[in-house]
């Protein structure tokens, strides 16, 4: 079952599009950043919970510190110096994180209202046209974000642009999760698992260093289930940058265009698991480590910080000043296409 509903905000108004899928469970997306604002799913007893954390005003989400559950974009994650070079002429993109530019500015597509094209079914198609100097990035870009919410808890995301002109492009989601619920509070006991030997290391602000490193012997090491906050705590470079998790993993036998798992994510206590499976080459995990001060939460509380955990499957921080990463330049003619599927069980 799928129904719609409108919300005003300073930007327009805001569809909400809630899909209820055969077992009762539901999720409820937005038009803004094409966002996930919730994820009803059982728990190990047939408990509903909602997952994924958000705000009570669908209109907070405009311009909030965690970008909760939306798409950012043109570029996700950080290009440093907001410095950018495509074909031969330089640009200069907003500072908006230190000395670097992240998720496209403080106007980029996660604080847009999408067009809704299609809710039907249980498929959603929401579409965002950036003009060509939008944010100061080259090039008129069409993208599309298509959610499809399975009859067996699978939320399937996948991200398509097209554009006018040479440009970059770097899509995911935003969502934070708490197997727990998300008004559970820490998400830190939870235990994640990542198909990913190696990561890449940066410096203070956070930009890669243009190398993998391997994780094996550090607290970067999720190739086995480790709880989130294990090692959280301790004094390890990335983790003092970062205060906490905030990195980017190369995902291993990574192929272009091959769907395959990447992360797991379990809670013991309610038996909840989420399986992120992608075809991106990268996968940042973000503890929320910086949380605290957002808006009220849908049981009306402001998040702390560790609260949830973000797994943005996508393409490397700031690749276009590393030739040896995947390369995310989109040139007229070609067609960016990215998916990454949620499954929930128990």
């Amino acid at each position: 079952m799928l129904t719609t509903s409108k919300y005003p905000s300073p930007k327009g108004d805001i569809t909400l599009i809630s899909i209820t899928n055969a077992s009762g469970a539901k999720t409820i997306l937005s038009t803004l950043g094409a966002g996930i604002v919730e994820v009803n799913v059982p728990d190990k007893d047939g408990k509903l919970d909602d997952v994924v954390l958000g705000y009570a005003n669908p209109a907070d989400y405009i311009g909030d510190g965690p970008c909760a559950g939306k798409c950012p974009g043109r570029y996700a994650n950080r290009i440093a110096g907001g410095r950018l070079s495509v074909e031969g002429k330089d640009y200069q993109l907003e500072i908006n994180n230190g000395p670097n530019a992240l998720h496209g500015g403080s106007e980029g597509f996660q604080n847009q209202i999408w067009t809704l094209e299609k809710a039907d079914g249980n498929t959603v198609v929401m579409r965002y046209d950036a003009a060509d100097g939008e944010a100061n990035y080259p090039g008129a870009l069409t993208v599309r974000a298509t959610y499809v919410w399975s009859d067996d808890n699978e939320l399937q995301l996948t991200l398509e642009a097209t554009t006018s002109a040479a440009t970059v492009v770097n899509l995911t989601n935003h969502a934070y999760w708490n197997l727990a619920g998300h008004n559970a509070g820490s998400v830190l006991s939870e235990k994640l698992t990542l198909r990913a030997s190696n990561y890449l290391p940066t410096d203070s602000t956070l930009i890669p260093e243009g190398v993998l490193v391997p994780v094996a012997g550090s607290p970067m090491d999720f190739t086995k289930p480790k709880a989130l906050g294990a090692e959280i705590k301790l004094e390890f470079p990335a983790l003092i940058y970062g205060k906490g998790y905030d990195n980017c993993w190369a995902v291993d036998n990574y192929t272009p265009g091959k769907i395959q798992i990447v992360a797991i994510l379990t809670d013991n206590n309610t038996g909840r698991s989420l399986t992120v499976s992608s075809d991106q080459p990268g996968v940042q995990i973000y503890t929320g480590n910086w949380l605290a001060g957002c808006p009220a939460n849908k049981s009306g509380r402001s998040y702390d910080d560790y609260d949830g955990v973000a797994i943005e499957c996508q393409d490397f921080p700031d690749a276009p000043h590393h030739p040896a990463f995947p390369s995310t330049m989109l040139l007229p003619g070609d067609k960016y296409c990215r998916h990454i599927n949620f499954k929930f069980s128990v």
